[in-house]
C-alpha cells in the first residue's frame, strides 16, 4: 500500500489541497469539546476506563481532522484506530460493568467483537444505499442487545443505550447520504456524522459514569 495516494472519499473533497474539506475538517472540533465537557463531568471519579473513553474521544477528532485535511491513507489509519479503540474499551466496560462478569469473560467478548463483526457487516451491506457505512453498523446492534439484556435490572442504563443507538444510527445514515445526496447538497452530510457522533460519544460516557455512580451507591 501507497501511504501516501490521495483519497477522495466525500462529497466536499474536490481537490487533493489541505483545506479542501474545510467543513467536514473543522467538525472534528466537537470531539474536542465534547471530551472537554466529559472531562469535567468525570472530575474527581474514579473511573479509569471512562477516563481512557475520553482520551480515545480527544483522539478521534484529532484523527479524523488529519484524514480530511491530508487525506491520505496514514492519515485514515490514526482516523479509525481511535474510533474502533472507543469501541473496544466501550465494549469491555459494558460486559464487566454493566453485565456484571469477571474481567476475563469481558475480555473474550470483547476480542468477539471481531467475528461479530466479519458475520454481521456483510449482512448490512445488503441494506441498499449504506455501503461502507455498514462496517459501523454492528455497534448500534449490539448497543440493542445490551439494552434488552439490562432492560430489567438497570432500566436507565438500558434507556442510555437506546438512546446512543438511535444517535449512532442516524449517524451512519448521514454518513451513508454523503455521496448519494452530493449532486443536490455539494456541501455533503458527512459533517454531520461528526457532530452527531460527537454527542453520541459522549453520551456514551456519561452513560457509563451514571451507572457506576448508582452502582457504588447501592
Amino acid at each position: 500500500m501507497d501511504w501516501t495516494t490521495p483519497i477522495d472519499g466525500y462529497c466536499e473533497r474536490l481537490d487533493a489541497t489541505f483545506w479542501a474539506e474545510p467543513v467536514n475538517a473543522l467538525t472534528n472540533a466537537a470531539f474536542l469539546v465534547a471530551a472537554v465537557v466529559m472531562a469535567v463531568r468525570l472530575r474527581g471519579a474514579r473511573l479509569p476506563l471512562a477516563w481512557a473513553l475520553v482520551g480515545w474521544l480527544a483522539a478521534t477528532g484529532i484523527g479524523s481532522f488529519l484524514f480530511h485535511t491530508f487525506a491520505r491513507p496514514w492519515a485514515g489509519m490514526l482516523d479509525t484506530l481511535p474510533i474502533l479503540m472507543f469501541i473496544l474499551t466501550g465494549l469491555y466496560g459494558a460486559t464487566r460493568d454493566f453485565l456484571g462478569t469477571p474481567a476475563w469473560v469481558a475480555g473474550l467478548v470483547t476480542a468477539g467483537f471481531f467475528p461479530f463483526a466479519a458475520v454481521t457487516v456483510p449482512l448490512f451491506r445488503l441494506i441498499p444505499g449504506l455501503g461502507d457505512s455498514a462496517g459501523y453498523a454492528p455497534v448500534p446492534a449490539l448497543m440493542l442487545i445490551y439494552a434488552g439484556l439490562l432492560w430489567h435490572r438497570a432500566r436507565g442504563t438500558a434507556r442510555g443505550l437506546l438512546l446512543t443507538a438511535a444517535l449512532l444510527s442516524t449517524s451512519i445514515a448521514f454518513r451513508a447520504l454523503d455521496e448519494p445526496l452530493c449532486g443536490a447538497f455539494p456541501l455533503g452530510t458527512h459533517f454531520l456524522w461528526h457532530l452527531i457522533n460527537a454527542v453520541m460519544l459522549a453520551a456514551m460516557i456519561e452513560v457509563y459514569r451514571r451507572h457506576m455512580l448508582r452502582a457504588a451507591v447501592l
